[in-house]
């Protein structure tokens, strides 16, 4: 593509419409959660609609300065924004806002930026950057190393910022890995292990070891390279039971009271339907008396009523679900998943392997982002707080997710030239 081409030359519209529906759509359902007959004015600024749609159009503005950049500079200088924003999320820990327990946010006036959001796109555009040369190959233990080390520095600092659940979103860029020639064994343990935890506070732990032991005989006498297969085997079996014993301290003795006690009400051990649980159940509540066709717009009673607690931001599908019903949800659910598969779907037409792998970390974010949100929504993860993209309201994670996506779609415009 030749500058003389113009901005929007070649670019996938596809792509663009899809962002701009669920945009708009992310709009009007913040208009609903936060709607009182007092403010009816949807572009009232003092709202948090109308605040919305002010974030809105700064996310225009940079998705247009994003696609007037020329692509080779993300590539080039992806090390410098990965470490702007690693400073970012030390600085944020001496200087930040606390909110809600977590030191994660800078405020500028009447505003509030949390790097976190942006530090993952960094994350995304460093990991592609070291994955992308070809001679870089996973099988090298130090190309391994310094790809893990890329992905946990940033998730290390949010952690020491009490943001749990934005640490948790790091863990997708093993999608990334996993497409840059991971193991595929490797992928399957890393899904497996919350399940082990899950496992390990509901099932005695020595059934669960033995249950192991007979599985890892299993494998190993299946196995035709037996001699390495063994020590695989064994480091795997050793780690497994290394968290079976270890799920139980580190839920009673490190995380904080109310995520134990959003563990607990997960798993049936503790309703506390006034409490820990109640977020989550009103929220089922929203949702199932949505039933097919929903209640209409503006016509939810438990939104109208505020009776689903952080509605505009982590629970905002609730809305969706109670106005809309499972035609409405289904609708949104589909037009994320065409989101993402349309991203993967071009990045395995790249020539540029750094915009493969950025595109499967784009994809990667926004599927975790995706399924935690709308999970913790219909009752089936614990509440961790991260946002639906475009969705949810807040500007930062607005800005990211444009920048994160328009990055790629800018890069994708150039997907017959190496850049």
């Amino acid at each position: 593509m030749k500058a003389e081409k113009g901005v929007f030359y070649r670019i996938d519209w596809v792509l663009v419409i899809l962002y701009l529906a669920l945009v708009f759509m992310g709009w009007l359902n913040i208009y609903a959660a936060v709607y009182n007959d007092s403010y009816q004015h949807i572009t009232d600024v003092q709202q948090k609609y109308g605040k919305q749609l002010l974030f809105i159009l700064a996310a225009f503005v940079l998705a247009v300065i994003i696609l007037i950049i020329d692509p080779k500079f993300f590539s080039q200088f992806s090390y410098f924004i990965y470490g702007i924003f690693l400073l970012t999320l030390i600085l944020v820990i001496f200087a930040g806002r606390e909110i809600s327990g977590s030191k994660s946010w800078f405020q500028i006036g009447g505003f509030g930026i949390q790097p976190a959001e942006f530090a993952k796109m960094a994350t995304a555009l460093a990991l592609a950057k070291f994955l992308g040369y070809l001679d870089r190959n996973l099988r090298n233990n130090r190309h391994l190393i310094t790809s893990v080390v890329i992905i946990l520095l940033p998730a290390l600092l949010i952690l020491l910022e009490h943001d749990t659940g934005s640490a948790l979103v790091f863990i997708c860029f093993v999608l990334v890995l996993y497409r840059a020639g991971l193991s595929g064994y490797v992928l399957l343990a890393i899904g497996a292990l919350p399940v082990l935890g899950v496992l390990a506070l509901i099932v005695n732990k020595f059934i669960l070891t033995a249950a192991l032991l007979v599985l890892a005989i299993v494998v190993f006498l299946r196995s035709n390279k037996r001699t390495r297969k063994l020590l695989i085997v064994v480091i795997v079996y050793l780690a497994s039971v290394g968290v079976i014993f270890s799920v139980n301290y580190t839920v009673n003795h490190i995380l904080e009271p109310h995520q134990r006690q959003r563990i607990n009400v997960l798993l049936g051990e503790n309703t506390d339907l006034k409490g820990a649980g109640y977020n989550v159940n009103q929220s089922m509540i929203a949702i199932g008396s949505g039933r097919f066709w929903g209640k209409g717009f503006l016509e939810g009673t438990q939104t109208k009523y505020n009776f689903v607690p952080e509605q505009s931001t982590d629970f905002i599908f609730c809305t969706v679900g109670e106005e809309h019903g499972f035609v409405g949800s289904v609708i949104v659910i589909s037009l994320f998943l065409g989101l993402m598969i349309r991203i993967i779907l071009n990045a395995e037409k790249q020539r540029s392997k750094f915009s493969t792998l950025y595109g499967y970390g784009v994809a990667s974010l926004f599927f975790i982002h995706f399924a935690i949100n709308i999970g913790m929504a219909l009752g089936l993860l614990p509440v961790i707080g991260i946002p639906l993209p475009f969705f949810s309201y807040g500007g930062s994670s607005l800005w990211a997710f444009t920048i994160l996506l328009f990055i790629f779609i800018k890069q994708d415009s150039y997907r017959y030239e190496l850049v």
